[in-house]
């Protein structure tokens, strides 16, 4: 079992600033691939990025290239996700999840390897 959490969440203006910490289980950062994801109120849940255990590669949702930075601290065990620019659609809750199927992200993300899930942690950008 993966145990993860999220933090860092808030409020925010638009074109602000914010960085969501995700702990994980020790180890789990040599194993995994660990993605983030979003979900607002009555959407779907998507993708946001994702980075690699095996050579820290990474995933970036189109709509985040060039706004959103995942990184990680193996030694801390935790991924980090430095959001920047935010805009009122990035409303949403973040989640963090590991991917117990692969060790590196690829070019697409099946949520359905995802099989370990954190509580979620609330991003409002609002002025």
């Amino acid at each position: 079992q993966v145990q993860l959490v999220e933090s860092g969440g808030g409020l925010v203006q638009p074109g602000g600033s914010l960085r969501l910490s995700c702990e994980v289980s020790k180890f789990a950062l040599d194993y995994y691939a660990i993605g983030w994801f979003r979900q607002a109120p009555g959407k779907e849940r998507e993708a946001v990025s994702c980075i690699s255990s095996s050579d820290s590669s990474t995933y970036y949702a189109d709509s985040m290239k060039g706004r959103f930075t995942i990184s990680k601290d193996n030694a801390k065990d935790v991924v980090y996700l430095q959001m920047s620019n935010l805009k009122p659609e990035d409303t949403a809750v973040y989640y963090c999840a590991a991917n117990i199927e692969r060790r590196r992200c690829g070019d697409i993300v099946r949520q359905y390897e995802y099989r370990y899930w954190g509580q979620g942690t609330q991003v409002t950008v609002s002025s």
